[in-house]
């Protein structure tokens, strides 16, 4: 029975860099001498695909290296469960986590990597005043303990003022990692859609295209979020912001947007087509007649009689036979007098498209503006004052990235989870399942700030931690009952699971050199003490690649508690004390569990270490596992 440590692969996260090697040995094995890679040989391979030269386009700051070098660092940390904050918690499949979204990303590659369809963030602006992760990038897990009061030391979350010699290098530093990161979630017809304004975009699209590949860039969308200029305008009114979008490969295929009802007001049926409602179309195309020769004929006015020909810079838009099949089936129309001097087609409703493709002007009649978002976040939070993105807008991107039915969408900037709202209201009235997972910061609301006394005092009313990731749950909750309110009938799912980014539920080894038999005796236990069972069992879901909202059943096997995780991959005994006797009765009816859950892949059976009376009894009960094919067993 193999023990598990803070030390082993197994309690970290996904190791990308030993995902990457091993990519590497199945393409290229002869480019591996000991274990090691030999880059003379790998550029044998490669031929003239490998660019020596010191000067090269791209975008360089100082810390890229070490920026790249902080996403390949597998994590130590874990996301514990807190159902107390949660809603529905036994049956959604939705996740909020509280916590350094570097970190989360981190900790979900194992079980979502290249599960997500849509990845929506509306990263800080770096304005000097909204950028508001810890300078020290190295210590997620160490800045959240801090920040949230875990330990000791008060690390502040700062401002990036202009005045910072390093102002674009902090945020490319912050952001650089978490979008390396979130790449490896992303299905391959998967995209990614990032707001910002003009501070950062240039960079933004630098490092994009190096991380998600020039040829990926679907386009820049420009979102018009005011309807004039701000009241503090010096110079240009800037009333818009940028959403560039990326594709993930390829696979990527574009979502149909449905018409507005502007848009299908345009068709009507002046002469009661028993088709329906039509639209006059343009019955030339851009062609001359020396190119589309076939497509250059006269056709006979049905009324006057005369030969109407084309101009000789265009065309018909069907051939002769076409047309006169068209004629045939009253589809070419002269106009309600039937006098028109030259014929339209009648594109009827029922027989187009259900939608058009997407454009790179966002009106804000169509999407909503910022006072949009203002007034819907009011509804539900009356007295904050904070602006989100409108949902229309999410929406909108929702139906472009071609999300549907179970489709996962990701939101790691949620602010206060406007994505979720939207995938929610999608979701009632479409009759798909979208799921979503949102990280935010526990940003620290402050009470001397006229703009936030009003969500401090909203916190202290619901008792919960004056943190912006507190008002994200709250409205999350007032979104779910009032869409529950709105639409009596809808009957799915619009609860969250939450969890809280923490230090991993296994002790790390910190002896104390001055008391060492204190410290031996400290760390028989391997465990926290201040852990629970639902503590560990969530880590070992992220540890072994497993969803999170993922099934846990249990059965109370020889007076112990066992848990069964997604129909039987995992199962877990976390029993503190395990006799001698007990392990025979104990060990067989794991076997007959697992026999009768029948789960597709191999299973993992978990064990408490310092539960085992002895090594005898944790040799006998692995022995047992073995014989019967379970042979997947771990202490911790």
């Amino acid at each position: 029975m193999k023990k598990l440590t803070a030390d082993d692969t197994e309690t970290h996260s996904a190791d990308i860099v030993a995902g990457n090697i091993e990519q590497l040995k199945a393409l290229f094995p002869e480019a591996f001498t000991e274990g090691k890679v030999d880059f003379e040989v790998l550029k044998a391979l490669l031929g003239g695909a490998v660019d020596e030269r010191e000067e090269k386009y791209g975008l360089n700051w100082h810390g890229k290296r070490r920026a790249r070098q902080l996403a390949l660092t597998p994590s130590t940390g874990t996301l514990r469960p807190c159902p107390e904050d949660s809603v529905d918690w036994n049956t959604t499949q939705n996740l909020m986590i509280e916590g350094d979204n570097l970190e989360v990303l981190k900790l979900l590659q194992k079980s979502y990597a290249g599960k997500v369809k849509l990845i929506y963030i509306d990263p800080p602006y770096n304005t000097g005043k909204d950028f508001v992760y810890p300078d020290n990038f190295q210590d997620s897990i160490r800045n959240y303990l801090e920040l949230t009061g875990q330990l000791e030391g008060g690390r502040k979350i700062t401002s990036n003022t202009e005045a910072s010699g390093r102002f674009h290098t902090d945020w490319l530093n912050m952001m650089y990692p978490r979008l390396k990161l979130a790449r490896n979630l992303l299905r391959p017809d998967g995209c990614i859609f990032i707001s910002l304004d003009g501070h950062e975009i240039d960079n933004l699209r630098l490092a994009c295209n190096e991380i998600f590949g020039e040829e990926n860039l679907v386009c820049s969308f420009v979102w018009e979020k005011r309807y004039s200029p701000p009241p503090d305008t010096k110079d240009v009114g800037y009333v818009h912001e940028e959403i560039v979008f990326y594709r993930m490969s390829d696979q990527y295929k574009m979502g149909i947007l449905p018409f507005t009802k502007e848009q299908v007001a345009r068709y009507k049926n002046p002469d009661n087509d028993p088709r329906g409602p039509w639209k006059a179309m343009d019955y030339t195309c851009r062609y001359t007649a020396d190119e589309r020769p076939n497509l250059f004929y006269p056709i006979t006015h049905p009324k006057t009689g005369e030969e109407i020909w084309p101009k000789r810079t265009r065309v018909w838009a069907s051939s002769q036979d076409v047309h006169r099949k068209k004629e045939a089936e009253n589809r070419i129309w002269w106009g309600a007098d039937g006098t028109a001097t030259t014929p339209a087609l009648k594109n009827f409703l029922s027989e187009v498209q259900q939608g058009m493709m997407p454009m790179t002007l966002l009106n804000h009649e169509v999407v909503g503006s910022t006072d949009v978002a203002t007034k819907e976040l009011r509804a539900l939070l009356p007295t904050i004052k904070y602006t989100p993105k409108p949902l229309r807008l999410i929406q909108h991107l929702l139906t472009i990235s071609n999300a549907k039915e179970d489709d996962l969408v990701l939101d790691f900037f949620a602010g206060l989870g406007t994505t979720a709202h939207a995938a929610m209201l999608m979701n009632a009235a479409s009759g798909s399942r979208l799921r979503f997972i949102l990280v935010q910061l526990p940003e620290p609301l402050d009470p001397s700030h006229a703009d936030q006394r009003a969500a401090v005092a909203l916190c202290d009313e619901i008792n919960a931690d004056r943190t912006l990731a507190e008002l994200t749950k709250e409205r999350l909750r007032r979104a779910a009952r009032k869409i529950k309110d709105e639409s009596p009938m809808f009957a799915g799912d619009l609860g969250f699971r939450v969890f809280k980014l923490d230090s991993s539920n296994i002790r790390a080894w910190e002896p104390d050199r001055d008391n060492l038999d204190q410290s031996l005796l400290d760390h028989q236990e391997h465990l926290k003490v201040d852990r629970t069972e639902s503590d560990i069992l969530h880590e070992l879901l992220l540890k072994l690649g497993l969803d999170l909202c993922v099934p846990i059943e249990q059965k109370t096997i020889a007076g112990k508690a066992v848990h069964s995780i997604g129909g039987g991959v995992l199962l877990a005994c976390l029993a503190q004390k395990i006799s001698r006797d007990e392990v025979e009765p104990l060990a067989q009816g794991l076997v007959s569990w697992h026999k009768a859950l029948a789960p597709a892949g191999d299973t993992t059976c978990v064990f408490r270490d310092s539960a085992f009376a002895d090594d005898v009894a944790k040799t006998n009960l692995a022995a047992i596992l073995n014989q019967h094919g379970l042979a997947t067993v771990r202490s911790l």
